[in-house]
């Protein structure tokens, strides 16, 4: 797997967080870990060019200082893992999007510096999992460290790459999978009926047996390639956010598709991911396909 893990930091309890779950990332991954810092122009840039200077001098050397921190963290809980460092010019969404492009994970904490108190998830986590390039992994609550790795099912060939991603992470971290699809008689597509002269001849509970079939389907694969990697199957009838989210309780890692299949093709981000991203209770991984 080629690329380096990213890990955004500004200096709050959150973002340190990141970093240790980064770190942990990187170690998984026989990786490197990149720490990225992003510095905007100060205000006074605009009416005063040696206030300016100052300040922008002032920030520089507060982000080295920043970097230096989370440095020491990401060593203190991964050491042999190649930690570097950089300050970049921009605001961080700007920022951590370009980083995404050559990166194989981003990882950010649920809210910086800038988010209000009374926000669940600050708007950098949010805008970074619509329009990164590559799996953002969102750290919020505290994680329990033997739970199992939570992933949503929904079918649509775009879930595939949160699958592997799920077992991928479960195999490293040497965890279970609960592969959870949940499905309403409004979400769930009619299987092809039981007999073609009548078209509502499907005996009851075949829709039920459709989307167990699914579930089961959207997994076949993968699993061969890591069979030592247990695997729950849970078919909840019901909507998909509450029952992803209460599963979520339980979960050291919750991972989920950008978008799954009924989603518009414009959207960058589907309801279900969005509503974890804000109400699960534990970290989010959001795959794009």
């Amino acid at each position: 797997m080629s690329g380096l893990v990213t890990v955004g930091v500004d200096g709050s309890e959150q973002s340190l967080d990141a970093v240790a779950w980064a770190a942990r990332e990187a170690e998984y991954r026989d990786a490197g870990l990149r720490v990225v810092n992003a510095v905007s122009d100060p205000p006074a840039v605009a009416w005063d060019p040696v206030l300016a200077r100052a300040a922008t001098d002032r920030l520089r050397e507060d982000a080295e200082q920043l970097l230096a921190d989370a440095e020491a963290r990401a060593r203190s809980v991964a050491p042999e893992i190649d930690v570097s460092g950089v300050v970049l010019p921009g605001d961080p969404l700007t920022v951590l999007e370009e980083q995404s492009r050559s990166s194989q994970l981003v990882v950010v904490g649920s809210k910086g510096l800038g988010g209000f108190k009374s926000l669940l998830l600050g708007s950098t986590a949010i805008g970074l999992a619509a329009h990164g390039r590559c799996p953002v992994l969102v750290v919020r609550e505290p994680t329990e460290p033997s739970g199992p790795i939570l992933l949503g099912v929904d079918g649509s060939p775009a879930g595939a790459a949160a699958v592997r991603f799920a077992m991928e992470a479960a195999a490293a971290r040497g965890a279970r999978v609960v592969a959870l699809h949940a499905w309403t008689n409004w979400n769930a597509p009619m299987p092809p009926p039981h007999d073609p002269d009548e078209p509502y001849s499907n005996p009851p509970g075949s829709l039920a047996a459709a989307e167990e079939r699914l579930l089961t389907e959207a997994l076949a694969g993968i699993r061969e390639r890591y069979p030592d990697v247990k695997v729950e199957h849970r078919t909840v009838h019901g909507p998909t956010r509450p029952a992803l989210i209460e599963a979520s309780r339980s979960a050291r890692l919750t991972v989920v598709g950008s978008r799954g299949r009924g989603g518009f093709g414009g959207l960058l981000l589907g309801s279900v991911s969005q509503a974890v991203l804000h109400h699960a209770s534990s970290p989010v991984a959001v795959v794009r396909g």
